[in-house]
């Protein structure tokens, strides 16, 4: 017994299970060593109890059951990985070979080769899948190259359209620059001329200067495009001046080509001194209505600091009449000064010019200087304003007539 049992240990402890493992043959060893030790185990019992008998029955399941199954499914899946390498390699030297096999090929893919029942089937069923591959390749470049079509056509068809479009806009452009230019050209022959008065550059800073030949700029172009321009004379105009290298800026080669006229002289010394009005705000007389018979002159001056009196001493200087526009007449003015820009000016002309209306033309002063247009008569507006200030003050409508008169008596005396 003693022996046996040590015959059993050598067995199980020898490297021929894992040997046996390697290749196939534990299969056979686990059931001759399981029998061993259940004989054994039987004999010690029976040597023990010898009353009790052996049970055949339960001895015949425990050798069916347990370790072999394990034992049999991982040598299936072993199986399947090396048939799967197998038909892998079998496919790569047919590729090899030359013969119609996929780029790309998957394990189910694999598995139903090796399923096939013979090796013309197998020739057969990777010539399907390289035909397969073959047409998929085939639609998705045909796909590609649809895409890439009608992308071109959408580019081509948008740059048809740019081209038709820009084509329509240059044409159209210049059209309209030749008209405006006719316009011009008619306009210095038979249109009223509108004088800038370019004296006042000794009055501005360089930023002011260029402020000016900014607004004037943008008043020569509105002048071009109106219906009925003016011819425009910028007076008192020198070379090398502020003035000067400020247009070039602006307008480059194009200074040349302007349909105006330039000149070093005096307003005085072109136009007669009867025709020529200066427009400023600090003239006490008001502008009632657009003359077409008259020249009026603009200061071409922008002061920050707002410098009044420089025009209208300039005019009484020159012996010339003076006039301001009725801004307090059809403006409820809330605040800042009476000064407007150039470019305003040159709407505000060109808009009396064509409809003679103060309140289309005084629509392009700027909103935030007044609250509204007047819609009363003044007196009833001087009534309701003195009203107002009684009702503030709390003072007599005679004695606020007194102080009226004293102020007013002060401004003249000082003048």
């Amino acid at each position: 017994m003693q022996s046996a049992n040590m015959f059993l240990k050598k067995i199980l402890r020898s490297p021929v299970l894992p040997f046996a493992a390697q290749h196939g043959m534990k299969k056979d060893l686990l059931p001759l060593s399981r029998t061993l030790s259940l004989s054994l185990c039987l004999k010690q019992d029976n040597s023990c109890n010898p009353e009790e008998k052996l049970d055949l029955d339960a001895w015949k399941k425990v050798m069916k059951s347990g370790l072999p199954e394990v034992v049999s499914e991982t040598v299936s899946e072993h199986k399947e990985l090396s048939t799967l390498a197998a038909a892998r390699e079998t496919v790569e030297m047919w590729r090899l070979a030359g013969r119609l096999v996929p780029e790309n090929i998957t394990e189910e893919q694999l598995k139903t080769f090796t399923e096939c029942s013979s090796k013309s089937a197998q020739k057969k069923y990777l010539k399907f899948l390289h035909l397969r591959e073959l047409y998929k390749k085939n639609d998705k470049r045909k796909m590609d190259e649809k895409r890439e079509r009608r992308l071109e056509t959408k580019e081509q068809a948008s740059e048809a359209d740019e081209a038709k479009r820009n084509s329509f806009i240059c044409l159209w452009a210049s059209c309209m620059d030749r008209a405006y230019s006719w316009r011009a050209a008619q306009s210095m022959i038979f249109g009223q001329p509108l004088v800038f008065d370019m004296s006042y550059e000794k009055d501005m800073s360089a930023r002011e200067v260029a402020n000016a030949v900014r607004q004037m700029v943008f008043s020569e172009g509105c002048n071009r495009r109106s219906a009925d321009p003016f011819h425009i004379h910028f007076c008192n105009f020198k070379e090398d001046s502020l003035y000067h290298k400020e247009f070039i800026k602006h307008y480059r080669g194009a200074w040349g080509k302007l349909l105006i006229t330039v000149t070093d002289q005096c307003y005085t010394e072109v136009f007669p001194k009867d025709k020529l009005i200066y427009l400023t705000a600090d003239s006490p007389k008001v502008m009632k209505t657009f003359d077409h018979d008259k020249i009026y002159i603009v200061g071409s001056i922008v002061d920050k600091s707002i410098k009044t009196g420089v025009s209208l001493a300039r005019a009484k200087r020159l012996g010339l009449e003076t006039a301001a526009l009725p801004l307090e007449k059809y403006l409820l003015w809330n605040v800042g000064a009476k000064n407007l820009t150039l470019d305003q000016m040159m709407h505000i002309l060109l808009t009396l010019k064509d409809t003679g209306d103060w309140k289309k033309a005084l629509e392009f002063v700027p909103k935030r200087k007044y609250c509204g247009f007047v819609s009363k008569p003044v007196h009833e507006l001087k009534k309701t304003l003195s009203l107002v200030n009684t009702l503030k003050l709390g003072k007599r409508h005679e004695e606020l007539q007194k102080q009226f008169a004293k102020n007013y008596s002060k401004k003249l005396t000082r003048k």
